[in-house]
């Protein structure tokens, strides 16, 4: 009997070299970007050269790679990672927690909510459970994630009026996702989402006069037609605050500001599954 054993881990070069292809530069490109010699950068990629604790931070930066994966540069070129990854509790993050509750209070009577890295739901505001009403239980159950929330037949998906626009839209910004950052979790997502079953031909019928992919769903309220934003913070040197992102949603129409304004002058309550 053979026991397998672990792979080893890419070299930091093979690593560098993924994330410059993935981000379609030449190695001209990144060694302009980054102000090296592309001699020098063609060393690294290929092992004959070992990059300096400071050069693999600099070439990570001008590659936009995400923190978390920043750590396993250095951790390849054999040294320690640079950055802590703390949970949303923690006393460090108060700041930052105080700020996102604060931006989804603020924001009610419309719908807001924060998201991880792989669009696990990390807090709501009130509003939001207009849009959760009547999910089945077992989606509802931690970690609950957004996108398979709103795709899965017996989540949203059979209360969305519009749902190939929207799968498409999802579909697509899930594919940015996945192509930017190389993240297998993302992918599977991907591949579990459009396995749901829905109508994958190009959506037709959409008002010419549209700025955004609206969400119009139905809700106790009557059909709410949503837009809505991403909201990140901008100088993140911790992991988990450099994967949260908020997502607020506005009023796409005069009618559903109106049902909102119903719920924020307590004509109406929301309700939730």
């Amino acid at each position: 009997m053979h026991t397998a054993l672990p792979s080893s881990p890419p070299p930091v070069g093979t690593l560098l070299r993924e994330w410059r292809q993935r981000r379609r530069l030449s190695q001209l490109d990144l060694a302009n970007g980054a102000d090296i010699s592309t001699r020098h950068l063609s060393y690294v990629e290929t092992g004959r050269a070992a990059p300096s604790r400071a050069m693999v931070p600099h070439l990570a930066e001008a590659l936009d790679v995400p923190l978390r994966e920043r750590n396993t540069l250095l951790t390849a070129a054999g040294f320690a990672p640079l950055y802590r990854e703390r949970t949303l509790d923690d006393p460090a993050l108060k700041a930052a927690r105080d700020a996102v509750e604060l931006v989804l209070r603020a924001h009610e009577p419309h719908p807001a909510l924060a998201v991880d890295r792989h669009w696990n739901l990390l807090a709501h505001n009130r509003s939001m459970l207009l849009l959760l009403d009547g999910i089945a239980p077992h989606l509802l159950a931690p970690p609950v994630n957004v996108l398979r929330l709103s795709l899965h037949p017996e989540g949203a998906a059979p209360k969305i009026v519009n749902l190939n626009a929207w799968r498409t839209h999802l579909f697509a910004r899930l594919r940015t996702q996945v192509l930017a950052s190389g993240d297998p979790v993302l992918a599977a997502l991907l591949d579990e989402l459009q396995a749901y079953p829905g109508d994958d031909s190009p959506p037709g019928g959409e008002d010419g006069s549209a700025v955004a992919v609206p969400l119009q769903i139905r809700s106790s309220l009557g059909v709410l037609s949503l837009i809505s934003t991403t909201t990140v913070f901008g100088t993140p040197v911790d992991i988990t605050l450099s994967e949260l992102a908020l997502e607020t949603f506005f009023p796409a129409d005069a009618a559903t500001a109106q049902l909102l304004r119903r719920l924020g002058d307590g004509q109406a309550a929301p309700t939730g599954g």
